[in-house]
């Protein structure tokens, strides 16, 4: 099914299954969008290849966890940070082991 976006396919079905077969497919890299639970829903399964955390500079002390409780540790490599002048700053980590991408290429 095709989204609003050029280039965007809405996945329906077994999750692990439908990201098997988007990552086989040849072009650039995937990115997921959806809700929390979809989003644990990946981590819990493990195909997350790359975590993009931005750390705003504020506090709210409330909001859904980033994280799924798991069975066993996930160790993540940073590979890259970028602080900006507002404030913000961008962590770019990889599950321990996998190798790295970004858009200017592999680390």
């Amino acid at each position: 099914m095709a989204g609003d976006w050029p280039e965007t396919r809405i996945a329906g079905g077994d999750t692990a299954e439908e990201i098997a077969k988007l990552k086989a497919e040849p072009g650039k890299d995937l990115v997921a969008a959806g809700g929390t639970a979809f989003m644990h829903s990946l981590i819990r399964l493990g195909v997350v290849d790359e975590y993009r955390l931005w750390v705003l500079p504020a506090v709210t002390g409330k909001g859904a966890p980033l994280f799924p409780e798991l069975d066993q540790v996930v160790n993540l490599r940073l590979v890259k940070s970028t602080a900006f002048p507002s404030g913000v700053l961008e962590l770019v980590y990889v599950p321990a082991g996998k190798e790295g991408r970004s858009s200017e290429g592999r680390w």
